[in-house]
């Protein structure tokens, strides 16, 4: 009977940590949405500031190294961002719940009895 009680726990622990990680895998993608939302936000207002710069100085808008100092800050910008998320992706494989084995269990309980 204590074998069936300790494996039934087993089981319902493992339901319980299971649980655990899809919530915590799910807080860490609401997150990482949320940054992904912010580091868009940022880029943008940080774009329309420097266009509006070159517009008050008179640029068109159009030539090439108006079009390299953009993609500078939307790198710069953005590279904080990619760095939090590749963090996340990381977390998220790492995220793992252990299964019991209860055939393993019940052999070695059998041993015990047997030996």
């Amino acid at each position: 009977m204590g074998q069936l009680v300790s494996d039934v726990t087993k089981v319902l622990n493992y339901k319980e940590s299971k649980k655990n990680a899809e919530t915590e895998r799910q807080k860490i993608l609401a997150n990482m949405a949320q940054d992904e939302q912010t580091k868009t936000n940022l880029i943008k207002k940080v774009l329309a500031q420097q266009r509006a710069k070159y517009g008050a100085s008179g640029n068109s808008g159009t030539s090439f190294s108006e079009n390299a100092v953009l993609k500078r800050l939307r790198d710069e910008t953005a590279a904080p961002y990619e760095t939090k998320r590749q963090e996340n992706i990381d977390k998220i494989k790492n995220i793992k719940v252990k299964k019991p084995n209860l055939v393993k269990n019940w052999l070695s309980g059998i041993d015990k009895i047997a030996g």
